[in-house]
């Protein structure tokens, strides 16, 4: 995927988000990115995280994702809180 594509998807996902916290992290990432753009965090991954990386982003791309809310309400009712 070019760099333009990227930037496109991800123009795309936070479009479709809603949820604040998600929408402040992606904020908070980004910001951190773009003040300090010697120090490229994804060049540190491992190749295997990588691949997830671009995997779960393939996945999104054809709405094979689950919506924060759900995964959120999912891990409260495993710890009790639901």
């Amino acid at each position: 995927m070019s760099t333009v594509d990227l930037k496109l998807s991800l123009h795309q996902l936070i479009d479709g988000v809603s949820d604040n916290s998600v929408l402040e992290a992606v904020y908070t990432l980004l910001s951190k990115a773009t003040a300090n753009q010697e120090e490229n965090w994804y060049n540190s991954l491992s190749d295997k995280d990588k691949a997830s990386i671009e995997l779960g982003i393939q996945q999104a791309d054809k709405g094979e994702s689950i919506p924060h809310e759900q995964v959120m309400s999912e891990i409260d009712k495993l710890l009790g809180r639901a």
